[in-house]
């Protein structure tokens, strides 16, 4: 690297390459003060599908969540590090849960709802979890394996926090007439009765509440969050304070005088629990006092009509995928959101026809980021004054230095591609209780991506290549370990590869090779085995059948050899 790298001038004006002192010693204090400023502002809207909506302010979040803090410390004991696994779609009890969690110094561990309860079994157990905070919708996934892990569960209703007669009348729906809401048969808590209990405790004691916060500071870790990494095996990325804090301040100080504090109100289709919107939406539109517009369920597309219909959307994130379905809706291209700023782009590549459309309906720029989950999440990004640069994940964010690096490890030639490696604040502090995989992930203390990536003579940055096999389905990883393993339990399969392949609809799809000794296991089978084990974005989209897989001289299936020669 350089004294000065290319990228040095690339950066807006008035945006400066380096990133100041964190304001905040920890998240909770970053919370408070962001309370404080805007206090009956409204935080968090939640939409749903129907379009009864409901709203809640900042300074009604702050005692909510504080109340709730209290209850986890008082009322159950935890003690401070302590993991508790949220396990909630996009509600107001997500961001409750949420912040209340890291208000008692405890550690968030974040859950995909739609997991199978074998995949949350391995998060729970892996992260030493007792805890768990459930979405009452999915409470019959509660397996005596699961419960047997655990001390405490506490359920959710999408519609706490709403107004008492809007809740009783979409609880009443959706557990009477639409029978989304199982009768739970384990011993759990209402989220709504814990805030009340810490209410009751915190009236006694006003400002118990903030002792816990006392040792908490920039390396203590905050979140757990799950990633395969380079492997297939879901890791616990320690993000810490101010890892998370830090890439906030990165990824608005890029922004610029594009956001004014206080006036902007965002659509957060993005699910809380995943990385970047926990990080960009949850905690930094909080931050920066905008109005974040909840989706709870974004499928199908038209759930997201009412929001855009009823909120001044200004600013919005999502995925290729998304961008380009919302750019097929007739609704949405007949009356786009009118008062949309800008939109960001991550997950996954952000084609170069989808960007075009979007900008031609919405009448505004959208720009690509890149990062991963080791980075809390945001790495590079394209500044909103080159938005019309395309295939370009951008430029290093305040604070953050990119290494082009060959496999000896030393800079890849000007133009020539090389692993991206990262050094930065945001960086996480390593993979929980993995200390060989954290050691796997490093290479001289530069975060290994394990993305191929090029740099052009102005200092921005293009990927061209993945060195993991991971395939990204609409955003999300699906690790080809992990749906092998998955088929190789079925009878009658010997041997399964997995690679992905292009698909119009999600970017990438599963596609899975398998040999089999049983004339009877055809595509609907296989497909049918991995839906009782797996989340739906992970079972395999088309199988092929092979009499034998190509391997290494030691037996090593190789993937490379099954992928089509254009990809």
């Amino acid at each position: 690297m350089t004294d000065q790298p290319a990228w040095i001038g690339a950066y807006p004006p008035g945006v400066s390459a380096t990133l100041p002192p964190l304001p905040h010693p920890h998240i909770p204090a970053m919370l408070r003060a962001a309370a404080a400023t805007y206090g009956n502002q409204t935080a968090f809207s939640v939409c749903l599908p129907n379009g009864a909506h409901a709203a809640m302010s900042f300074a009604e979040v702050d005692r909510a969540s504080d109340a709730f803090a209290a209850y986890l410390r008082e009322d159950l004991g935890l003690q401070p590090g302590d993991r508790v696994a949220i396990q909630m779609p996009n509600s107001f009890g997500y961001a409750v849960a949420a912040f209340g969690v890291l208000k008692a110094g405890l550690t968030v561990a974040n859950v995909n709802p739609l997991y199978t309860a074998e995949e949350t079994l391995h998060q729970v157990h892996d992260s030493g979890a007792k805890t768990l905070i459930l979405i009452d919708m999915f409470a019959d996934r509660m397996t005596p394996e699961i419960l047997g892990h655990l001390d405490n569960v506490i359920l959710a209703s999408v519609v706490d926090f709403f107004p008492a007669l809007k809740r009783k009348l979409v609880q009443f729906v959706l557990k009477r007439v639409k029978k989304q809401v199982p009768t739970p048969a384990f011993p759990h808590a209402r989220l709504t009765d814990a805030v009340a209990a810490g209410a009751r405790r915190l009236a006694a004691e006003p400002d118990a509440v903030l002792a816990y916060a006392e040792g908490l500071g920039h390396d203590t870790t905050a979140a757990l969050q799950y990633t395969g990494g380079t492997t297939g095996v879901a890791k616990g990325a320690m993000l810490s304070h101010g890892n998370l804090m830090a890439n906030v301040e990165q990824s608005y100080g890029m922004l610029g005088d594009r956001v004014i504090p206080g006036r902007e109100v965002c659509l957060t289709v993005l699910p809380l629990y995943h990385i970047f919107a926990f990080t960009i939406n949850l905690l930094g539109m909080f931050q920066v006092g905008g109005h974040n517009v909840l989706i709870p369920s974004p499928r199908p597309l038209s759930n997201l009509k009412p929001a855009l219909e009823t909120f001044p959307i200004s600013w919005t994130s999502g995925v290729n995928t998304l961008f380009n379905a919302l750019c097929n809706e007739d609704w949405f291209a007949q009356q786009p959101p009118k008062h949309l700023k800008a939109s960001v782009s991550a997950g996954m590549a952000l084609h170069e026809d989808v960007a075009k459309r979007w900008e031609e309906i919405t009448q505004s720029p959208v720009v690509e980021g890149y990062g991963l989950t080791e980075a809390s999440p945001t790495l590079t990004v394209t500044p909103f004054s080159a938005s019309g640069r395309r295939n370009t994940i951008g430029i290093p964010l305040p604070g953050t230095v990119v290494a082009l690096l060959d496999d000896d490890g030393n800079p890849a030639p000007q133009g020539q591609p090389g692993e991206l490696c990262a050094k930065g604040p945001q960086v996480m502090q390593g993979y929980w209780n993995r200390p060989e995989d954290t050691a796997a992930t490093f290479r001289d203390g530069w975060l290994a991506t394990g993305d191929v990536a090029v740099m052009d003579e102005t200092g921005f940055f293009r990927i061209v290549d993945r060195k993991k096999d991971v395939v990204i389905v609409s955003g999300f990883n699906v690790y080809p370990n992990e749906v092998e393993e998955c088929i190789a339990k079925m009878p009658g399969v010997t041997e399964a590869a997995v690679i992905g392949v292009a698909d119009v609809a999600t970017g990438e799809a599963v596609k899975a090779f398998v040999v089999k000794t049983d004339p009877a296991v055809d595509q609907d089978a296989v497909r049918a085995h991995c839906r009782e084990l797996l989340t739906a974005y992970k079972v395999p989209k088309t199988v092929e059948f092979r009499d034998d897989l190509p391997k290494s001289p030691v037996g090593k299936i190789l993937r490379k050899d099954l992928k089509p020669a254009t990809s």
